[in-house]
């Protein structure tokens, strides 16, 4: 058989990627190292956040807009559940970054929000305890995505409209002229006109961008009561020294979920260490204690995850500087999977077109900073 276009990775991004590539009619082969929806990258464990008043830069309300809406129609074209809007809290200092940054997006794209003081803080939501001093921005358009129920979605989607999809199949290698794209993998070669390579933390081996795997820790407790953090909004707080902690209303298992948004320690995705040490349980649950002392009563279970991170924090997104006919889609940095289904269709449109309407100037893969080498690829 044939292809038009070949995805490496079939994550969050991937998978989104050749759900909208099939969906257009295009003929397409997945090609994923590990089982779907597997828990070795960055799209596992049950829960990420989900935005609209964005802190890093205002720049991403309008695909995070676009993406809010595609959630929904993708949830309903799939019937999986893959939002829940909760509403969303993003708190600290009223001169810190998560705050104003927060409180800039909102007012620069007009959207529903509301500016908290401690006290007001305290009476609307018993579960948090903020600092006299501390403030709130509070949107309703937020929520908690299911990044597994959502890379399988798109993944049966993508099957249902003619897709490829081969897992187990490691990709060793590439090479790309303007006759087509050539991948070497586990399973052999393959060939096709244009290539997506979407591989989450191994972007830095197979593409040579200063893309670096850091390792972080998820963390689920037992509340000490479950009733304070049902239904409640998914939160942020940036705490002492900058940092910032986020977490989840109780899920199905009636835990609530925390973690460090910063701060993972640089790894190799091959070599990561996957054991969750005590004095990482021990850090994590003292300091949301501070914020949120009832959601961290009784450590239950952990689990680590890989994030991507460019050197500025953004994307990479858009065609390889040296190869017109290769789409790359990677360093989403910690911060990309609210962004999946948008990503999947700027995907689209850059292999169908050439371009897209979406802005993606802020992640031009030839801005200073990054350097993608040309010719052979290999992993």
């Amino acid at each position: 058989m044939g292809y038009d276009v070949i995805v490496v990775g079939l994550g969050g991004m991937g998978s989104a990627a050749a759900r909208h590539l099939a969906g257009r009619g295009l003929r397409v082969l997945g090609c994923e190292r590990f089982s779907p929806a597997h828990d070795r990258g960055s799209s596992h464990g049950g829960s990420r956040i989900t935005r609209q008043a964005y802190f890093e830069d205002p720049a991403y309300v309008p695909l995070l807009q676009r993406s809010a809406d595609l959630w929904d129609r993708t949830a309903a074209e799939s019937g999986r559940e893959l939002v829940r809007w909760t509403g969303g809290i993003w708190a600290g200092r009223p001169d810190g970054p998560t705050v104003g940054g927060s409180l800039a997006s909102a007012r620069r794209w007009g959207l529903e929000h509301e500016v908290l003081d401690a006290a007001a803080l305290r009476r609307r939501f018993p579960a948090l305890r903020p600092a006299d001093g501390e403030v709130a921005v509070v949107e309703s358009r937020a929520g908690a995505l299911h990044p597994e129920h959502s890379v399988r979605a798109h993944l049966e989607l993508a099957a249902a409209a003619g897709a490829d999809l081969r897992f187990g199949v490691t990709v060793h290698g590439w090479t790309a002229s303007a006759s087509g794209v050539r991948v070497r993998t586990g399973a052999g070669v393959f060939e096709a006109d244009r290539l997506v390579v979407a591989p989450g933390a191994w972007a830095g081996s197979l593409l040579g961008l200063p893309v670096r795997a850091e390792r972080y820790v998820q963390f689920w407790f037992e509340p000490a009561d479950p009733s304070t953090f049902d239904g409640h909004p998914v939160w942020i707080w940036e705490g002492a020294g900058g940092r910032q902690v986020y977490g989840f209303p109780t899920d199905v298992d009636g835990l609530v979920k925390v973690a460090f948004f910063r701060g993972g320690r640089p790894c190799e995705p091959e070599g990561v260490d996957r054991t969750v040490h005590p004095s990482e349980i021990d850090e994590v649950a003292g300091f949301a204690g501070r914020y949120v002392p009832g959601a961290v009563h009784r450590f239950v279970r952990a689990k680590t995850c890989l994030y991507e991170c460019t050197p500025d924090h953004d994307f990479v997104l858009g065609h390889h500087p040296a190869q017109e006919n290769v789409v790359l889609a990677c360093g989403f940095s910690g911060h990309g999977f609210k962004f999946v289904p948008v990503v999947g269709e700027i995907v689209a449109d850059l292999v169908q077109h050439g371009r897209t309407a979406h802005p993606i100037d802020l992640f031009d893969p030839t801005r200073p900073g990054l350097t993608a080498r040309p010719g052979e690829h290999v992993a």
